[in-house]
């Protein structure tokens, strides 16, 4: 896939991504209360607002702040530019891979543009749950992050699946 295809490709889910993130954290910043939550489906849909200054499930987030500013802020940031780099470059990734990369980072780029915005924290909001099970409080770009994990996961399981495959045909 040409450089320009992937380009518009990662800028074209970037925009809707981070679009749709942003809006989402807008709104629950807006109206959900600052304390509780709101309960949906006999308590599977929680909205609960919450400030994460660590990464997925609060991971980091008793370090001391010039470390999570170092860790998630400039590492975030290295990390992101590194996986565009890839994105764009890369002579082996398959289109879908550039999907799955551009889901990944669109992802990270909505939550460090929080981090950027809002001194070090990222909005969360959403949990969803069966009874005492409970996912972590998370938002609509752990969603993206998540997305493209399965996609490059799935991608590169059935290319592995079809090269075994036709391995065994020689």
């Amino acid at each position: 896939m040409p450089i320009k295809k992937r380009l518009a490709l990662i800028v074209i889910l970037l925009a809707v991504c981070v679009g749709c993130d942003q809006t989402t954290k807008t709104a629950a910043q807006s109206y959900l209360p600052s304390t509780g939550a709101w309960s949906y489906l006999g308590d599977t849909v929680r909205l609960q607002l919450t400030h994460n200054s660590g990464a997925f499930l609060s991971l980091g987030d008793s370090l001391p702040a010039s470390w999570r500013y170092a860790l998630f802020s400039i590492g975030g940031s290295v990390l992101l530019l590194g996986l565009l780099g890839y994105a764009l470059f890369s002579k082996r990734l398959t289109p879908v891979g550039v999907v799955a990369i551009a889901l990944f980072f669109a992802g990270g780029a909505s939550n460090l543009a929080d981090r950027w915005m809002h001194d070090g924290y990222v909005v969360d909001f959403i949990n969803l749950g069966l009874g005492p099970v409970r996912t972590g409080i998370f938002n609509i770009a752990d969603m993206f992050i998540m997305a493209g994990a399965v996609v490059l996961l799935v991608s590169e399981f059935h290319q592995a699946k079809f090269l075994t495959l036709f391995s065994k045909r020689k």
